[in-house]
């Protein structure tokens, strides 16, 4: 007979948890929150110091009953919610809906679920910590009265369904931001030198550096055919020559943070994606005969220790599968990211090492093991010996000329073996080698290589680029940075164009607005003190009610003038060259969900709709008869797909373009590889550099 009821927050977890501590354990799920402020007002008294007002969430009444009834059946109760803020409000919640004292010990918290961790945890329950309650419930008081005060503004100035965020608006402000800086960017024209040498029978390539031994950037096509003339065809004479050892060390293990840019590089999976799967391999995973199992540790972090435990286990299987040299002198110990990082937690990692990818791959969905890997791959590397390189730099002389050759080559790969960490620049990481070369050797000259560039403006941000903006300048937590990116989408603030962020209109207007009348809610550094405050809340050094109190104070003001002046913005229907084809009434372009669309202006009356599509200029490869335009996903993502849709159900996620392969005649499309733009065939394996805009214009231009 069971004595003791546990409640978690999902059955998958629960299911975990139950096998672990066996019958005298009844393990239920509440389902994730129970209570939370109403959808149909403030739900928080101002002149009560901010009291909120918690209301039982709409259908969770079953799932109350349940608990309540099980928890007169036990002895004692147990709330093992997740390890962080959220996990204590909910815990908070169940106790005063189920009537415990939150001074006794009935708190259970775990970083992993693995049997022992899981037993250890049993054996020093807690009471419940009210400092992360109320860090909790100041972010979701302060969230309230940030969106239930302005959104309705904005719905009554601009259009219904808008909302306004603390950290959802300083990420449109990001946005909005960039866009302005590549619009007001104005590039920059300079010049490239590459000299084409043989040393022997082996080629490598130098630019050119310096004239008279001064550094010098060449920024025209007359300077460029100044230092060709100088040239003159003569060979150059190898000058000085620094080879130098080189150490490269891992990466720490992931943060949330760097798991989402990470996965999104390398996976090219959403922030909102990573965070489902990691959840899933958290809570556990059956493995046969091992039974059920959580393969990695929380996934919302900020944090970059690790326990000794892990430290150890890691040690040992570094050194039997790689060999001693592997595992640096003393273990790597890896510092707090920044002064906002909580260390109440570790860091994202398996639950034990031993767990290589290759064993567990099948039990595991294509993407969870493609994210398990990333994780442990991670991991292991962070724990190994630094990578050594040997580095060379040449100068290679031509009068008063001097041209410079790098190159590096791996003489121990170190944590390499294991994991190379991904780059939002796209830094292609090969190896370049250079060929023996001492000074004062002759080496022939094969081809000069003059070429224009333009200076390009900064890039929009990915995914990942705004996760690291947003956690660099110290806005949101771990646990908010997904659902900010997916808010920001929902509201149609933003739309992504080849996996980047761009601005909408409404994105800007609301943003100007927002600029003018509550221009604190967009200022990061304001927006990364309030939630250095909040973290305050949390430590206990200060009380919730007076940070909110503070702010409340100028955002009070800030409203009431917002309410006078604002002025109502009517977003005019925008007409176009088309008509109804059911009605014959003029088509007019509407904002919705994933941008605009056409509309007929008869509305009610008539309910056609159509959507924009942009031509693509490609025939389609498969009915051979419509044409590849560009088009919309729910989810607001750019695919390709034929315009005889439904009667033709070709689609691709890679750009098609016009011209046909040259060996096959298949279609190409167009993918990123390394920084650089592709062409491949989908019919055969044909692959190619992609032309440069102007190349038929202008050979010798890169853009």
């Amino acid at each position: 007979m069971a004595d003791s009821l546990v409640i978690v927050e999902s059955p998958a977890k629960a299911k975990t948890i139950g096998k672990y501590l066996g019958s005298k354990y009844i393990v239920k799920a509440s389902m994730g929150h129970i209570r939370d402020l109403p959808k149909s007002q403030i739900g928080v008294e101002v002149d009560n110091d901010f009291h909120p007002k918690y209301i039982t969430i709409r259908g969770k009444g079953n799932v109350l009953k349940e608990l309540r009834d099980a928890s007169k059946k036990v002895k004692k109760v147990y709330l093992a919610a997740d390890p962080d803020r959220e996990g204590e409000a909910i815990a908070w919640h169940l106790a005063h809906y189920l009537e415990l004292d939150e001074k006794d010990a009935c708190r259970v918290v775990f970083n992993e679920i693995t049997k022992q961790a899981v037993k250890d945890a049993f054996k020093t329950p807690r009471p419940i910590d009210m400092d992360l309650v109320n860090a909790q419930q100041a972010r979701r008081v302060l969230d309230r009265l940030v969106g239930y005060k302005i959104s309705p503004l904005l719905w009554k100035k601009v259009k219904k369904g808008l909302s306004a965020g603390r950290v959802q608006s300083v990420a449109v402000k990001l946005i909005y931001d960039r866009e302005n800086e590549i619009k007001a960017f104005v590039p920059e024209e300079y010049w490239s030198i590459t000299a084409h040498l043989m040393k022997g029978k082996n080629g490598f390539e130098a630019k050119f550096h310096a004239l008279g031994g001064e550094k010098k950037e060449l920024r025209s096509e007359a300077e460029v055919k100044e230092i060709v003339a100088l040239l003159n065809g003569k060979p150059f004479e190898v000058g000085e020559v620094k080879e130098k050892e080189r150490m490269r060390n891992p990466s720490p293990p992931f943060i949330t943070s760097s798991l989402q840019q990470e996965a999104a590089r390398k996976l090219n999976f959403r922030a909102s994606k990573t965070m489902q799967i990691a959840q899933q391999l958290y809570e556990g995973v059956d493995l046969g005969k091992e039974g059920t199992v959580g393969l990695i540790t929380y996934m919302r972090t900020d944090s970059t220790r690790i326990s000794p435990v892990a430290q150890e286990e890691a040690k040992a299987f570094i050194e039997e599968r790689y060999g001693e040299k592997f595992y640096p002198e003393t273990p790597r110990v890896y510092v707090k990211k920044n002064a906002n990082a909580q260390d109440a937690h570790e860091a994202i990692r398996p639950t034990s090492v031993l767990r290589d990818p290759e064993s567990v791959k099948s039990f595991l969905s294509r993407d969870q093991l493609r994210l398990y890997k990333l994780v442990w791959e991670r991991f292991v590397a962070s724990q190994m010996s630094s990578a050594i390189l040997d580095t060379m730099t040449v100068d290679l002389l031509n009068g008063p000329v001097t041209f410079r050759a790098n190159g590096s080559k791996m003489k121990f790969p170190g944590f390499t073996k294991v994991y190379v960490e991904g780059s939002d620049d796209d830094t292609p990481d090969e190896d370049r080698l250079l060929p023996a070369l001492a000074a004062g050797e002759s080496v022939a000259a094969q081809q000069i290589d003059p070429k224009q560039h333009f200076t390009q403006p900064p890039p929009r941000y990915t995914e990942a680029r705004l996760v690291r903006a947003l956690e660099e300048l110290g806005i949101g937590r771990p646990s908010t940075y997904a659902p900010t990116l997916e808010t920001i989408q929902k509201r149609y603030y933003v739309a992504i164009e080849e996996k980047k962020f761009v601005p909408t209109e409404l994105g800007e207007l609301v943003v100007q607005l927002m600029e003018e009348f509550f221009p604190e809610i967009l200022d990061a550094e304001f927006t990364a003190h309030m939630e250095g405050d909040l973290d305050h809340v949390e430590e206990g050094t200060q009380e919730w009610v007076n940070v909110i109190g503070d702010f409340y104070k100028s955002f009070e003001k800030r409203l009431a003038v917002a309410e006078e002046e604002m002025k109502e913005v009517e977003i005019r229907d925008e007409p176009s060259d088309e008509n109804c084809d059911k009605c014959g009434s003029p088509m007019v372009y509407k904002m919705g969900r994933f941008g605009k669309f056409l509309a007929c202006s008869g509305f009610p009356d008539c309910r056609n709709t159509k959507p924009i599509v942009k031509a693509t200029g490609v025939t389609c490869p498969k009915c051979k008869e419509g044409h590849i335009v560009e088009r919309r996903s729910k989810k607001g993502r750019m695919f390709y797909g034929c315009d005889k849709y439904p009667e033709c159900d070709f689609v691709s996620w890679d750009k098609p373009i016009a011209k046909p392969c040259p060996e096959c005649s298949g279609m190409m499309v167009e993918k990123r590889v390394k920084g650089d733009t592709q062409y491949h065939c989908t019919v055969c394996t044909h692959s190619e550099e992609a032309a440069e805009p102007d190349e038929a214009a202008e050979a010798d231009v890169d853009y």
